[in-house]
């Protein structure tokens, strides 16, 4: 998603796992959404409907089908279209798709405004509420402050069950002070604050999603799924997919994967239904 876009979990997972299982997987160290992950179910995946938006915009109920027959089982929102939550309910529900989580801008998350948010995700059924940018600027100390602003958000959301997390463009790897403008945002958050990796976005600024994943363990509640390279199609370019998969799979805390096309050779939808095709080869959608 481009940085001009605005933007919990049970713990069942954790306790069908067990002590006993989290410690033979070495996962004791990691939290909750590592040890969520050791359950090995298969992940299920998403669409950011930022890759079809032009279509959306003009039939979202039309779009939502289609996806939904695709065999994506859920969607992530950047902008509704101009329709309430209980309309969007209503579309996710008729053809049983789940949301997700949406992008949404920081400042809806801050002050009198959270409950609003609150609200509106409660109806869509959305715990994963991620901010897609505009934030920290390009000095260590906006993104210390953009880390305390995260860490009170996520302190407010955890009585509902939700999460907040940033998303990632490719700005956020620049090196100042010997560091990255994302790891001064991941090293002074609470395990709270999600990182949504986005992998096409983080290899274009140099960063290494593989590394990342294993850097902040149990904090990838929901990744990106994007190529880097090969004209955006989906195993063309240079994305490590199946250590990228392992990692998510075990030790990354994924719960949900959410594919994002932005380079297009055909047609919008077109191009999301290979994405799920390449998904369903490597092994990771429903037959």
């Amino acid at each position: 998603m481009s940085a001009a876009r605005q933007g919990g979990v049970s713990r069942r997972g954790f306790l069908k796992v067990g002590v006993a299982g989290a410690a033979a997987l070495g996962l004791t160290g990691l939290g909750p959404m590592a040890a969520m992950a050791a359950d090995k179910k298969r992940i299920p995946i998403s669409l950011q409907l930022y890759s079809v938006r032009d279509d959306c915009g003009k039939d979202l109920p039309k779009v939502l089908e289609a996806v939904a027959k695709m065999g994506y089982e859920g969607v992530e929102f950047a902008g509704y279209y101009e329709r309430k939550a209980d309309e969007l309910r209503k579309l996710l529900d008729s053809n049983g798709l789940k949301c997700s989580g949406t992008h949404t801008g920081l400042g809806e998350i801050e002050g009198d405004r959270l409950k609003a948010t609150v609200e509106f995700h409660k109806k869509i059924g959305a715990k994963f509420i991620t901010v897609p940018g505009g934030v920290g600027g390009e000095t260590k100390q906006g993104w210390l402050d953009a880390a305390k602003k995260f860490n009170e958000a996520a302190d407010r959301l955890k009585e509902f069950d939700m999460y907040t997390g940033y998303h990632n463009h490719s700005h956020e790897f620049k090196k100042v002070d010997g560091t990255t403008f994302w790891d001064i945002l991941f090293s002074n958050t609470s395990e709270r604050v999600c990182q949504q990796i986005d992998t096409g976005n983080m290899m274009g600024g140099g960063g290494d999603p593989v590394f990342y994943l294993k850097k902040y363990p149990g904090r990838s509640l929901t990744v990106h799924l994007k190529e880097h390279g090969g004209d955006g199609d989906f195993g063309a370019g240079k994305c490590p997919w199946k250590e990228i998969f392992e990692i998510c799979e075990t030790t990354g805390g994924t719960l949900w994967y959410v594919v994002e096309q932005e380079t297009y050779k055909y047609p919008p939808l077109k191009c999301v239904e290979q994405c799920m095709d390449f998904m369903r080869k490597m092994g990771k959608a429903k037959a």
